[in-house]
């Protein structure tokens, strides 16, 4: 009877627990499958995530020839398309994306949009834009057929569809030319120039220049969505050759191979190409010095640079006068590639010693982790703006130093990530090759996972502002009325930075870290990359990938990070402490006396020690009997025996467990926020060592609102701790301790206002040490 009481006190617990939260069971169908949501599966696209044995898309490759007129800050070209229609279909007409449109007066974007008009006013950008009176956009003055042919066509803003006089069938390619003409803008998010007035040049920045054909694909049919300027762009794989003609003075850089560099640089630049093809340092292709005796000089003609780019979504090149020009060749997965930076003297000293290592090592990191880089180089270019803007091979970025050449570490440290992120744009999107139109996050979020990643492998310490959990807790504390879903249209999404960047990223550093393990997730994420190099993946292709390459169910992880609002925020709301009962009758009888001496000491009989000099019983002797000095709490004899006999009677194990002294602790957790979360616990003990156990996310799925645990020790907690490593974004950590821990009071500061920005560390030892300016690199 007394080993069944033991199992049955032990089972009571669990037993009240689960009635506790069965009778509390509301799941809001947060561990429901996704089949309902996700696509169907079919032989396009496989229930396993990846591209099934009709998988299929279109291909257009180009020809082109273009001009940059330095004077006008205009764009003249022409192309001839080969479109292969590879879909099942017959396709009457095509569409053709004109993104210059989008800075065309009547637009979508400025009539749809708010003018810039902001919390805080307007920018001086967005002034600029709606009261300049350059006539902005393409203007479009051919389309015809290889025999000359015109081409029936209509412009729809940012779209044009060309009527084909014959539909072209299913596995046939068709052929026509385009020419066109447009003015720069100035630089403008993604493309355009940037003027110098001090020397009156300008640096080009040439990108979404060219007609191009929308995607024709299984999902969508034709995906014509109007550019708006957030959701970026749907394209397709092609072939590219590409002639441009720029001053002669210029040097042109592009995402393509060069393929005339006998005609277009001098002899010397053909010697230090050949060093930097065996240099461990870039290689100085153009100097400072040779760039800035170019910038005050006069082009005395034209010179064509022609590129080629194979299996590429785009192309986009940079021209300037202006440029320093550096280049190294790094090994990359047993391949060499052409690392290069383009950057004015205004770069300098960050962009020399920066720009080129860093576009080496982000290739390097990428191609670990997805697949190995597969083009024959990769670009970075100085635009000047805070951000950036990526292409195949090339990309514009920001980062400048002070006029002085002193910079801060956060002027650095920017510099840097963002050329990490638009050199990474090659790995998302312009390999893997999703819809950025529609899902801005399949390309933004994954590559700021990776940048993340890219990051800690540049420096240790590096600040990463994305990625880890703590960074997007502010989000997720909104209201979540000021929310919307990882999963929404890139036009309509209301924080961008947060939602298509910051959220997805971390949502994929807990995965990695929390949620599947390293070793799991590197191999599922680097399945999907395989799978999906040079195609067109899609949310559920992505999904499906990551579930089936690791094993591991994860659509309520996808449920409540990309589908849902709902924060992470649990608590541990109590601690009750259960020991085992070992029936010993000596340590019985002892704790029943320590307990029987503590409840006498009340407050009379505390006073009646001084108050009553003596008792009737202690001064008439006679008056004891037995029981004055009968201990109640002695051990006899049969008791030991009794209990010797309860010992023989348990197997080895039992008696293990009932000499153990084990606690046993019931901890309730509750799920405050909604969406959730693997529950991590630290247990600190009385003898200053801790313990951290970890539940998976399943813990919640008979109840997501609360848990009760039962958690066995053999030591003394004396405090409990959830998510002590901050790894799964909880948004109130104040209910995280047990026993809670104390309130801390806010700081305030008192300050004056500081009227002029305060110098940078660099420029504040310069002073110290009396040193003038630091310059860019003179060679």
């Amino acid at each position: 009877m007394k080993k069944i009481f033991l199992i049955l006190s032990i089972l009571g617990i669990s037993l009240t627990i689960k009635a506790q939260q069965s009778s509390n069971y509301n799941a809001n169908n947060r561990f429901e499958q996704l089949e309902s949501t996700l696509p169907t599966p079919n032989t396009y696209r496989t229930a396993s995530g990846s591209p099934g044995k009709d998988y299929w898309q279109q291909r257009a490759d180009y020809d082109i020839k273009v001009e940059l007129d330095d004077i006008n800050k205009k764009i003249i070209g022409s192309e001839t398309i080969t479109y292969f229609n590879n879909s099942p279909d017959d396709l009457p007409y095509l569409w053709i994306q004109l993104d210059q449109n989008l800075f065309e007066k009547n637009s979508s974007r400025k009539t749809a949009g708010t003018g810039g008009i902001t919390a805080n006013g307007i920018s001086a950008d967005a002034f600029k834009d709606l009261t300049d009176p350059k006539e902005y956009g393409y203007k479009i003055t051919s389309v015809k057929d290889l025999k000359g042919n015109p081409l029936r066509h209509t412009i729809n803003q940012t779209m044009m569809r060309i009527d084909l006089p014959s539909p072209v069938r299913s596995g046939q390619s068709v052929s026509f030319s385009i020419d066109w003409n447009y003015l720069i803008t100035a630089y403008y998010g993604r493309s355009g120039y940037e003027y110098f007035a001090k020397d009156g040049n300008s640096n080009y920045f040439i990108a979404h220049w060219f007609p191009r054909l929308a995607v024709y694909n299984d999902v969508y049919g034709w995906q014509h969505k109007q550019f708006m300027g957030q959701g970026e762009f749907t394209l397709n794989f092609g072939n590219y050759k590409v002639a441009i003609t720029a001053p002669n003075d210029h040097v042109v850089g592009a995402g393509g191979e060069l393929l005339n560099p006998n005609q277009v640089l001098t002899p010397t630049q053909l010697k230090r190409w050949e060093q930097a093809k065996t240099a461990t340092r870039p290689v100085l292709m153009v100097t400072q010095k040779e760039a800035e005796a170019a910038e005050k000089g006069k082009p005395t003609g034209k010179k064509t640079w022609i590129y080629k780019a194979d299996n590429v979504r785009d192309f986009a090149f940079t021209s300037s006068r202006k440029f320093i020009w550096d280049a190294m060749q790094v090994d990359v997965e047993g391949k060499k590639v052409w690392a290069m930076s383009y950057f004015s003297k205004e770069g300098n000293p960050l962009w020399e010693k920066y720009s080129t290592m860093v576009v080496a090592h982000t290739l390097r990191s990428y191609s670990k982790r997805t697949v190995a880089y597969p083009y024959p180089v990769a670009i970075s270019c100085h635009s000047g703006v805070g951000g950036g803007m990526e292409y195949p091979m090339i990309s514009f970025n920001g980062g400048r130093p002070e006029a002085d050449g002193t910079y801060s570490e956060a002027v650095k440290n920017g510099m840097i990530g963002v050329i990490i992120h638009e050199v990474g744009h090659n790995f998302f999107p312009m390999i893997i090759n999703s819809d950025e139109r529609q899902w801005s996050w399949m390309d933004e979020g994954l590559n700021t996972f990776c940048q993340y990643l890219a990051e800690q492998e540049w420096d240790r310490n590096f600040p990463a502002r994305r990625g880890e959990p703590q960074s997007i807790v502010p989000y997720m504390r909104l209201d979540p009325k000021n929310q919307v879903p990882i999963m929404t249209n890139s036009e309509n999404i209301m924080d961008f930075g947060n939602n298509a960047y910051a959220k997805p990223a971390t949502a994929l550093n807990i995965l990695r870290e929390t949620v599947m393990g390293r070793e799991l997730f590197d191999y599922a994420f680097k399945e999907y990359a395989r799978r999906w190099a040079f195609k067109q993946p899609y949310p559920a292709d992505f999904f499906r990938t990551l579930e089936d390459a690791s094993g591991v169910d994860l659509d309520w992880f996808w449920k409540g990070w990309f589908y849902g609002v709902e924060p992470v925020n649990q608590s541990i709301e109590t601690v009750e402490w259960f020991g085992i009962d070992d029936q010993n009758p000596i340590l019985k009888k002892q704790k029943d006396k320590e307990t029987f001496e503590a409840k006498r000491q009340t407050m009379s009989n505390i006073r009646n020690k001084t108050d009553i000099k003596e008792t009737v019983v202690e001064k008439e002797k006679d008056m004891n009997d037995f029981y004055n000095t009968y201990d109640r709490f002695a051990t006899t004899d049969e008791e030991k025996k009794k209990y010797q006999d309860y010992l023989s009677s348990l197997s080895e194990e039992e008696r293990n467990l009932v000499l153990s002294g084990k606690n046993f602790y019931v901890v309730n957790f509750k799920n405050k926020g909604g969406l959730p979360m693997p529950v991590i616990v630290k247990l600190q003990f009385e003898d200053g060592t801790d313990q951290v156990l970890r539940f998976p996310a399943e813990i919640w799925r008979l109840n997501d609102v609360g848990v009760k645990k039962i958690i066995p020790t053999d030591k003394k907690v004396v405090k409990w701790t959830l998510d002590p490593f901050y790894e799964i974004a909880d948004i109130d950590t104040d209910d995280n301790s047990f026993p809670r821990e104390p309130a801390q009071p806010t700081r305030v500061q008192l300050f004056k206002m500081q009227r002029n920005a305060a110098p940078n560390p660099m420029q504040q030892q310069n002073q110290r040490n009396g040193a003038g300016a630091i310059g860019g690199a003179k060679n």
